[in-house]
């Protein structure tokens, strides 16, 4: 009864919450963040009452579960952005663009932590500081194809930056397995080629081999079925296969063997819409059906912010250094190589801040962060705060780069209740 009123509550104030977001025009996303701080440890959670919001950390954690799904189930939905029909349209300016500035993002990032931690060793340790610059090369998709749907924006730096936003994650989990090794590495004391380089590179590898066996499973077994429902719950049974099969952890010849789930479950939905002819129909029922489910990871993951770490000056200064170093990091990124790659004079001064939104994939980067232990508790922390602040002015930033370059027209809206009411 406990979970289950627990849950409840969580899903309607983030419900709740996502109507006072849309009044004053900000994204959902925001809300469900503030809803699981509002229904956290440190507000309603500290009644102590079970049941009646998340009571403790500890208590966060039992739903651990519930967050791992949801991961995989995100990751499932951006493999659906690497069709390659669309692949072929994109060219080759796309893909150097999407893969440089995650790259280069990284690289500023890490720059500015390292140098960061020399000065505060003690509240920004190395590995952290690590990880943090992989997690920045990561945007939100949701937020970014939110604005561009809503505005019905069209033009040279719509066009391009859709398949940015799905390659840029897709190089943003790779940039994470090997920063993820080496951060292990460095807690371990075990720095060698094999902890650092290897491991990490097979982790990439064999995660990208096991998505693809699965996705092949799953587009052979699918066809058996017809119904839409059938099909939908084949969907989501590959998908739990899939995130249980790549916790499997084991150990040969001396080697650490794991799988990282956001890679496994993004090839399983890379696969699955290449090799399955209706694929793109049923990815559209999984994600209505997966709606209240991310909604619960969002809120979840707000009530795992740890609001007292920023009664400490120094951890805030860490985050801010995070925000303006991510922000230089891909407006500067993505400049230089859509100019190297001779890209439209509106790409070249604009698309890198429609790349400044962060939410779900990086989210997910800091929950796997936090079996590093205190160390990722840091990064999840960061992470939580810059994505907060992200979804409340990035959304609005990528409305008026397109707005600058003239591809959002001005369009009277119209609600569905308000279509039917005039069809009435």
């Amino acid at each position: 009864m406990q979970i289950l009123l627990s849950l409840s509550i969580a899903l309607f104030s983030g419900l709740m919450l996502s109507r006072l977001a849309k009044l004053v025009k900000l994204p959902a996303v925001t809300a469900y963040l503030v809803a699981g701080i509002l229904v956290g440890p440190y507000l309603l959670g500290s009644f102590g009452v079970e049941g009646f919001g998340f009571v403790s950390m500890e208590n966060i954690k039992t739903y651990s579960l519930l967050s791992d799904v949801a991961l995989g189930f995100i990751a499932f939905s951006i493999g659906n952005e690497f069709r390659l029909s669309q692949l072929r349209k994109i060219g080759k300016q796309a893909m150097i663009i999407g893969i440089f500035q995650a790259v280069f993002t990284t690289i500023v990032v890490d720059a500015a932590l390292i140098g960061l931690h020399f000065l505060i060793p003690d509240k920004l340790p190395l590995p952290a500081a690590i990880v943090l610059g992989a997690v920045a090369s990561a945007t939100a998709p949701a937020a970014t194809l939110m604005v561009v749907r809503q505005y019905k924006a069209k033009g040279p730096v719509t066009e391009i930056l859709l398949p940015i936003v799905a390659l840029d994650d897709a190089v943003g989990l790779v940039l994470f397995a090997i920063s993820f090794g080496v951060a292990k590495a460095l807690i371990s004391n075990e720095v060698d080629i094999i902890s650092i380089i290897l491991e990490p590179l097979l982790e990439v590898i064999l995660s990208l081999l096991l998505g693809l066996v699965m996705g092949l499973l799953f587009s052979f077994f699918e066809r058996f079925f017809h119904s839409r429902s059938k099909r939908l719950s084949m969907s989501v049974t590959f998908v739990f296969l899939t995130v249980a099969l790549s916790m499997l952890k084991f150990e040969v010849f001396g080697i650490h063997i794991a799988f990282s789930s956001l890679l496994v479950c993004m090839m399983l939905g890379t696969v699955f819409c290449n090799v399955c002819d209706f694929s793109e129909e049923l990815m559209d029922r999984v994600d209505r059906w997966t709606a209240p489910l991310f909604i619960l990871f969002f809120v979840i993951s707000g009530a795992e912010l740890e609001l007292a770490t920023f009664k400490d000056p120094l951890v805030v200064l860490i985050g801010v250094v995070y925000i303006i170093s991510r922000c230089l990091g891909k407006y500067f990124g993505a400049s230089a190589s859509s100019k190297a790659t001779k890209c439209d004079p509106n790409i070249i001064k604009y698309l890198g801040i429609t790349l400044f939104p962060q939410a779900g994939v990086a989210l997910g980067m800091a929950l796997k962060a936090e079996t590093l232990g205190s160390m990722g508790t840091i990064v999840a922390n960061i992470t939580l705060f810059s994505v907060l602040i992200y979804e409340l002015v990035g959304p609005y930033l990528t409305k008026i780069a397109l707005l600058k370059a003239g591809e959002i027209k001005p369009e009277e809206k119209v609600s569905a209740r308000q279509l039917a009411e005039k069809t009435e």
